[in-house]
């Protein structure tokens, strides 16, 4: 990598606003739109599980089909900036009719309001899957390929201060004490506050990125360096990966899938098990989840450290671990007490630790496989199982809850993580080791 090269951390975080409000509000819509479908609509566990699952079966042919899309625009704006641009105001006005159908639906219930819900959100899912591609198209568009790694961490923090600040924001504004066997909950001023943060973060981006400018200068730098372009054909053949290379492969995906079954499920149902188990507000419950958030935040680079020095495998395999015990440890507790104790931020802090540890490597270990020329068919890959994963989890562990009870989500959670472990024992390649770089020189040459 040419010595000079460095990053510009102020041109990535501003690239990364788009990211920022995507998962502020993934965060609130994974929060509220159970309980409102529960509680105020009164579906059962199923039927919610299926429409919570929707925005993955969609984003199974949206990401893709946008993605392209996009590839091929001429706008003078740029390439991504219009997807962004549209997806962004759709998704605004219409999450804006969230709660406005709520509210309506509760002081007069017809089956036309509830259609109408059903529909709203719909849309709202094709809004987001219009412009997530184009925004995760947007960093290396604008990075040169040695520094998107460095970027990416930067695009991750972003997108997880994101949702943390949401998070932050719900505890504030619907505390237990307001929420607490009250009748019916009105979100439209959680609602507003959120289309206020995602505006921001759009006025960021198309203000404040250069996306015409940035993108030629990259084009420029890869101009300069062809050397850095590591795609290979031999005799007009694409190269095939070795048996065993596949084999790993297929477990590692198998691996995605399952901790994403897993995890996926504490985090679309955990506010409702709170509710019903130790009959706390979306307030506090959201607290918990910050606290995972932050724990995932603070170990982002610690991660990536613990793979350079003991293996990525290792340090999945020790997330996976740890994960599982959270998971079986906040089951113990709910059979011994039925209220919440501030203790539990110990294990939830401890999933957002165990998750970083597995979610930062298993990515670059899927990438370790594959030649440059494919990164993006094996992102593909990645992205496939881990989203398909989340189509299904909902779906049955809602039924769960329906059918036999909320205690059966943690053990559920727990069961899945474990049966991770077991595939990724199988996992034999993809495990690079790097040279180890301590704390902040993680980032070294990003000024």
């Amino acid at each position: 990598m040419d010595s000079k090269l460095k990053l510009n951390v102020g041109q990535t975080v501003r690239v990364g606003f788009a990211f920022f409000a995507i998962l502020a509000f993934w965060q609130m819509y994974n929060n509220i739109i159970p309980l409102i479908l529960t509680k105020t609509f009164h579906m059962d566990k199923s039927l919610s599980g299926i429409i919570m699952a929707a925005d993955n079966v969609l984003a199974l042919f949206l990401l893709p089909l946008f993605g392209g899309i996009s590839d091929r625009c001429k706008a003078k704006m740029g390439k991504r900036k219009p997807f962004i641009l549209g997806g962004s105001v759709a998704a605004v006005f219409l999450m804006l009719l969230i709660p406005f159908l709520d509210n309506a639906y509760f002081q007069n219930p017809r089956s036309g309001i509830r259609i109408l819900f059903v529909c709203v959100l719909g849309c709202i899912l094709v809004a987001m899957g219009t412009y997530r591609s184009p925004a995760v198209a947007l960093m290396p568009d604008v990075t040169p390929k040695p520094l998107r790694s460095r970027a990416n961490a930067v695009i991750n923090l972003m997108g997880a201060l994101g949702g943390i600040i949401y998070l932050i924001v719900a505890k504030i504004m619907y505390p237990s004490s307001r929420t607490q066997d009250a009748e019916h909950v009105d979100y439209l001023p959680l609602v507003l506050v959120m289309a206020g943060i995602m505006i921001l973060s759009l006025i960021v981006v198309m203000f404040f990125v250069n996306e015409v400018k940035w993108n030629a200068q990259m084009l420029d730098y890869e101009r300069a360096h062809p050397e850095e372009n590591l795609a290979e054909k031999t005799d007009g053949q694409k190269e095939q990966l070795p048996k065993d290379v596949k084999r790993s492969l297929l477990f590692l995906l198998i691996s995605v899938a399952l901790w994403y079954m897993g995890y996926n499920a504490m985090e679309t149902w955990f506010t409702t098990y709170a509710d019903a188990m130790w009959n706390i507000g979306i307030g506090d419950a959201s607290f918990s989840l910050t606290i995972v958030t932050a724990g995932a935040i603070l170990f982002f680079i610690p991660s990536g450290i613990a793979a350079s020095k003991i293996g990525r495998k290792k340090t999945i395999l020790s997330g996976i671990l740890l994960l599982s015990v959270c998971f079986f440890g906040v089951f113990a507790y709910t059979c011994v007490r039925r209220e919440f104790h501030t203790l539990l931020y110990i294990p939830f802090f401890l999933v957002g630790v165990a998750w970083a540890l597995i979610n930062v490597n298993s990515l670059p270990m899927v990438l370790e496989m594959c030649k440059g020329s494919e990164v993006g068919r094996f992102t593909g890959f990645y992205y496939s199982f881990s989203m398909t994963a989340q189509i299904v989890t909902p779906v049955c562990a809602g039924a769960l809850l329906e059918h036999v009870g909320y205690m059966t989500l943690f053990p559920y959670c727990a069961a899945f993580v474990l049966l991770a472990f077991v595939t990724m024992l199988f996992v034999r390649h993809g495990d690079t080791k790097a040279v180890a770089r301590r704390g902040l020189e993680a980032f070294e040459d990003m000024d």
